[in-house]
């Protein structure tokens, strides 16, 4: 079970986060509160693995209040808020997910299945530390696929279906056309070094994407879709690269 608690002023959001939790047979709702100073309290007396936690919220924001917890405090977060302006701030917090209000249980859903694959990882590599992110073998870029472990197998995936790859920390999500996610434990940078150079580029410190998937890009983000909310940053030290590589490899009207 992934015990987790949620945080948003509203009372109806708070029900809804009830509701949605209570439909996912590995969550446990551990606590729900109004505010994040009450949240705090709690996580001094209770560890927890998953926060659902609304940014916009009096007193302190979300977005403050996941920067004050330390290493040992913070559990994975997910980030619940009607302004999409918050997005980048969550991404760069780390957070496995962003729902933007109002949202459905597949959306829910798809967050919580993304707790689930990373739980498991920590826990898998709590139960055998000997598997270390560099036993894990990538393939040449001559080949067609990336050949990595993920949870409790060995899984295939074709460059061509990557979007883009998401750093965790010490855990790496990859993001497919197939509507999938896989976490796995590998490091970013390790990772970059096995991708196709002439297909996938750094662009954030946690982000490296397939240019061939990029749908448009504007105001220091870039998008895969014609949705406004499907999109990643560019970083501040990454801008200069990628405004090359457009230069060079689009034509500008």
């Amino acid at each position: 079970m992934i015990k987790c608690i949620a945080i948003d002023d509203e009372p109806l959001a708070l029900r809804q986060l009830r509701t949605y939790i209570a439909r996912v047979p590995f969550l446990e709702l551990a606590g729900e509160y109004r505010n994040a100073l009450e949240a705090s309290r709690a996580l001094e007396e209770q560890s927890v693995d998953l926060l659902f936690c609304d940014i916009n919220m009096p007193d302190l924001s979300g977005i403050d209040f996941v920067r004050s917890l330390s290493a040992e405090q913070r559990p994975m977060i997910v980030f619940t808020t009607a302004y999409s302006e918050y997005a980048v701030e969550g991404f760069k917090l780390e957070a496995i997910d962003y729902l933007l209000k109002p949202f459905g249980f597949d959306e829910f859903n798809r967050a919580a299945q993304r707790a689930k694959s990373l739980s498991e990882l920590i826990r898998s590599r709590r139960e055998h530390p000997e598997e270390t992110t560099e036993s894990i073998s990538l393939p040449q870029d001559s080949r067609e696929f990336l050949s990595i472990k993920t949870d409790h197998m060995v899984s295939l995936v074709k460059f061509e279906n990557i979007i883009y790859l998401e750093s965790m920390g010490e855990y790496v999500r990859i993001h497919t056309t197939e509507g999938k996610t896989l976490t796995a434990l590998y490091r970013l940078k390790n990772m970059e070094a096995a991708l196709p150079a002439d297909t996938f580029m750094r662009v954030h410190r946690s982000y490296i994407v397939n240019l061939r998937r990029i749908a448009g890009y504007a105001k220091g983000r870039i998008f895969f879709s014609t949705d406004e909310n499907d999109f990643v940053p560019i970083g501040e030290n990454y801008r200069e690269t990628f405004a090359a590589y457009t230069e060079k490899a689009y034509n500008t009207l």
